[in-house]
């Protein structure tokens, strides 16, 4: 293959060969010995919303057990926030919702965007949020600022237009969006575009340069926000002697010190066992608890209880008229609000990571074990350039390829986010040729969870059939490495 010295020649050449490399991924899969019965029903990770993971056994037993009794939705809500509040303290409070984008929704139109009541024309807010992955989600709320960014989110989803991504913005309400120090932002990929490469991002310089951005802009803040997550491919690998990022604490005390909200979209992220509000200093947190939590489809909000009060108001959980400390009614956002089965999936989630964490944390343990042991076996030049790590937050496994990138040479095919939603991310649709259901994998970062066909009823791992999935991944790689000119 030829070796290339411009990026974007690499990425023709790639494009031009995609029905070899598809070819050969075929024939690896047979090699890999990958079993009939097995292909297009396993995959990388259980914890996307495009094909989310069976129900365990015990959430399956408390849906049919509470799906044939009478119970008022207003107890279960409160069955949630009792749980919530046994593990993180009676200061904190919880609201579900029926996605974690809904939760993003109410809490930003709650916290972040200026009173719509009262004479005379409406004041401007801004948040701050930094230049990281996933920001077509909790950066999707406000128009961007600086404008260089006006276009940002255009590519970034499947559902462009005025009520897809641009539908999303609030009233009045822009954000500013800040690079990180450390951080590179080159363009890569077949569908070419900026990608986020995060794994030597500097905390410390980082918060410097967002509180110089939130004094500049201090008569207009109204909150900051960023991810929960807690991995070097996200940005958030620096952490302080108790496991919490340090980035993460940075924000909340920028926060604190303008009295504004720090909310903290941690969407693939569970409660409890991963990031520890109380540590980070997060005013709110919310969870899609259907990724990681092995919960039905549902959000949840957590948070301290003065905002959580006005989220509560916003879902209309807050009481009745008459006086009462919870209810189920009708407010702004009751069309978020979730079912009964939704609420009994969630109770029974948040039982087993407050009372039995290791059912969630083993199968993470047993997974980073395969992933070693199968990436061991990567060709050594791209081995070289990987960082592995494991993340109990997000119940998942990151391999990140950012360090096969040097000076002298291009690396490892770095495919956008753009890339994934266009279909041309070949690190997706390769597995996919191999039977092998894909998972998050833009941006050098590729997340590997249990969940899809690894898993058995309990949630524990099913070894072999995780080996084999990762293995496919390992294939795959090497050969868009030989393709790309990367290996010879």
């Amino acid at each position: 293959m030829p070796k290339f010295k411009k990026k974007f020649e690499m990425y023709r050449h790639l494009q031009m060969n995609i029905p070899n490399i598809y070819a050969e991924a075929r024939k690896a899969a047979d090699e890999i010995g990958i079993p009939a019965e097995l292909r297009g029903k396993f995959g990388l990770t259980g914890a996307i919303s495009g094909c989310p993971s069976p129900l365990t056994k015990k959430v399956r037993e408390a849906l049919d057990k509470g799906s044939t009794e009478v119970i008022p939705l207003a107890k279960l809500v409160d069955e949630i926030r009792s749980i919530v509040k046994d593990v993180y303290g009676d200061e904190y409070d919880a609201a579900p919702i029926n996605t974690c984008e809904a939760g993003l929704w109410v809490t930003f139109d709650t916290l972040f965007t200026p009173p719509m009541q009262g004479r005379g024309d409406n004041y401007l807010t801004r948040y701050i949020i930094p230049y990281e992955k996933h920001l077509h989600h909790h950066g999707g709320y406000g128009r961007p600022f600086p404008p260089k960014f006006k276009d940002i989110l255009a590519d970034r989803g499947c559902t462009a237009g005025e009520l897809g991504f641009y539908g999303k913005r609030q009233n009045n309400l822009s954000e500013y969006i800040v690079p990180l120090v450390g951080a590179d932002y080159s363009v890569h990929g077949i569908k070419y575009h900026p990608v986020i490469l995060l794994t030597k991002v500097d905390p410390e310089a980082s918060a410097k340069k967002i509180k110089v951005v939130a004094e500049r802009h201090c008569t207009m803040l109204s909150g900051i926000t960023s991810l929960g997550y807690d991995t070097p491919g996200y940005g958030y690998g620096v952490k302080d002697p108790d496991g919490t990022p340090v980035l993460q604490k940075r924000l909340a005390e920028i926060a604190h010190e303008y009295d504004v909200p720090y909310v903290i979209d941690n969407a693939w992220g569970v409660p409890f066992v991963g990031h520890d509000i109380r540590k980070s200093g997060a005013d709110v947190v919310i969870y899609s608890m259907d990724k990681a939590s092995e919960s039905t489809t549902a959000g949840l909000i957590i948070g301290k209880e003065d905002v959580m009060v006005q989220i509560r108001r916003a879902l209309g959980y807050h009481g009745d008229r008459y006086g009462t400390t919870a209810s189920y009614g009708k407010a702004a956002y009751v069309t978020n609000d979730p079912g009964k089965e939704a609420l009994l999936g969630v109770i029974e989630a948040l039982k087993e990571l407050r009372d039995n964490p290791e059912a969630l944390t083993k199968p993470v343990d047993d997974l980073y074990e395969v992933v070693v042991e199968e990436f061991e076996q990567i060709h050594p030049k791209i081995k070289k350039g990987l960082i592995i790590t494991k993340s109990y937050n997000s119940r998942a496994v990151e391999v990140n390829y950012e360090n096969t990138w040097t000076k002298d040479e291009l690396g490892l095919p770095i495919f956008s986010i753009e890339d994934m939603y266009a279909g041309s991310n070949i690190f997706q649709s390769g597995v996919s040729q191999m039977g092998v259901i894909p998972t998050v994998a833009y941006d050098a970062n590729i997340f590997i969870s249990p969940g899809l066909g690894t898993t058995d009823e309990d949630g524990q791992l099913i070894k072999d059939n995780a080996r084999f999935a990762v293995r496919a991944l390992v294939k795959l790689m090497e050969i868009v490495a030989k393709y790309s000119g990367y290996l010879d």
